[in-house]
């Protein structure tokens, strides 16, 4: 759970029980209001998550943001290469949290613009959503990615980008207005003669809301207004006026109206349980945080010699931040390791880095933080071994694999006993074969990390039990 610039407090979560996991924040509605807001975003929203920068920290509703990104691409929430499960993932989110809440769809409004006013009449025509607000919209949505957009033009058309799928897209929200869906819906329109997509993409279809039973057009002409984006930030006080208004039950319009209800002790544990299942975050038992095997915690590296390696098993990535900051976030390979240098040196004194893994659905683990020291002069760290783990019971052919961050080579000994050495590549990486079967029964050796002026490192154990002994005749191995 973060805040929103205001102080608001919002969850973090991704619906991933559909064909393409869907993220998401919410925040909980004030007073006991029983509506939600479904907001979507535009093209230029941080993160791709429209209006979260505060505007609405005073409306009463609880709020519901959708993320449009999907790998790494946006999709207007529809399709990727013409796969609309993408939209049915993106109401699988709406339809769940809806229930969650114990509202119903009479007790939601979509909001958006841009592409995002394109998405709330999409959704809010086709599922039946009582109240829908679209700025700017764009109801040709195959011509707008031709001409403006051509990377989400490939991503949601498909290979070549098809013309004939851009027709497709072109006709997905005219045709529920054609068929006059979701006819006793609330809507509101919001453009201006001034966008310069208005003549295209929406005077043409005005007409076509005609046979509805609350269309309402806003019309906004000014000479602060100098194109599509400035259209809704000249409008931002009025629209979040009647964004409350409607969470309130008032849809402007003539006739009877009725305040929507408010229940303060209302019981929050359906959608807190939904929350909860659904974080972003996931706990530590689903989803372990990534082990940081160098730099050593508490140790010290040297400046020119910092490299980050560990361990995330079934993670894609980890991200790692510093003071706040984004660092990098390097990939995981299949084995689960993970290796991250940075371009320049960093300065001396002490350093805290937080590190996070992220599984295929963008789910993330808990954050862990490794303190360490640049330091000038550094005496090898221990290195760190990974296989065959801590007291495993291994066949007698077994290898040895780790990390020796800033070592030249890596040694290793058995009762004080030079077994072998092996050098160290650039990121620290190595592994060791002794070449013969050991020994059965218990082992125990000491691994130490040697830098490029021969001083050794404090050993690291390496304990392990070899199920079957299959020594050759001269084995130089110490028995017990």
């Amino acid at each position: 759970m973060s805040k929103a610039p205001g102080g608001r407090k919002v969850f973090n979560g991704i619906e991933a029980s559909g064909t393409f996991p869907v993220e998401y924040r919410f925040s909980h509605a004030k007073s006991g209001n029983r509506h939600l807001v479904v907001v979507f975003a535009n093209f230029s929203a941080p993160e791709d998550y429209g209006w979260s920068n505060g505007v609405f920290d005073n409306v009463r509703a609880n709020i519901l943001w959708i993320r449009d990104r999907f790998d790494g691409m946006n999709a207007y929430y529809l399709c990727r290469a013409m796969d609309f499960g993408l939209a049915d993932s993106v109401q699988l989110l709406i339809s769940n949290v809806t229930h969650a809440l114990g509202l119903t769809p009479d007790q939601v409004t979509l909001w958006g613009g841009s592409k995002g006013g394109s998405a709330a009449l999409y959704f809010g025509l086709r599922y039946g959503y009582r109240n829908i607000v679209a700025i700017v919209p764009q109801f040709l949505i195959g011509d707008a990615l031709e001409k403006r957009h051509p990377k989400v033009a490939a991503y949601m058309l498909g290979e070549g980008a098809p013309a004939h799928h851009a027709r497709v897209l072109d006709a997905v929200v005219p045709d529920l207005v054609r068929a006059q869906a979701n006819r006793t819906a609330n809507i509101y329109l919001l453009s201006s003669p001034q966008d310069e997509h208005y003549a295209v993409q929406v005077e043409p279809f005005l007409g076509m809301f005609q046979g509805y039973d609350n269309f309402n057009y806003l019309h906004s002409e000014s000479p602060t207004i100098t194109g599509h984006a400035t259209v809704t930030r000249r409008n931002v006080p009025a629209l979040v006026g009647l964004l409350n208004l409607l969470a309130d039950g008032y849809a402007p319009r003539l006739g009877f109206v009725r305040h929507a209800a408010e229940e303060h002790d209302r019981d929050r544990s359906p959608v807190d349980a939904y929350l909860a299942a659904t974080a972003k975050v996931q706990d530590a038992d689903a989803f372990p945080p990534p082990v940081v095997t160098a730099p050593v915690a508490d140790g010290e590296v040297p400046a020119d010699g910092l490299w980050f390696t560990g361990l995330a098993p079934g993670a894609v990535r980890v991200s790692m931040w510093r003071n706040g900051k984004f660092l990098a976030s390097p990939q995981v390979a299949a084995d689960g390791t993970w290796a991250w240098r940075p371009e320049r040196p960093w300065a001396r004194g002490r350093h805290a880095v937080k590190v996070f893994a992220v599984d295929p659905a963008g789910f993330h683990s808990d954050r862990v933080e490794i303190h360490f020291t640049v330091a000038d002069t550094v005496s090898p760290a221990a290195p760190f071994v990974s296989a065959p783990g801590p007291h495993a019971q291994v066949a007698p052919d077994v290898g040895f694999h780790g990390t020796a961050v800033g070592a030249a080579q890596v040694r290793f000994r058995e009762n004080g006993v030079l077994l072998g050495a092996v050098g160290a590549a650039a990121d620290g990486s190595w592994g060791w074969d002794p070449g013969r079967p050991w020994p059965a029964g218990p082992h125990l050796l000491e691994v130490v990390a040697v830098d490029g002026n021969g001083t050794e490192s404090a050993p690291a154990p390496a304990a392990f039990t070899v199920l079957e002994a299959a020594e050759p005749a001269g084995y130089f191995m110490p028995r017990y």
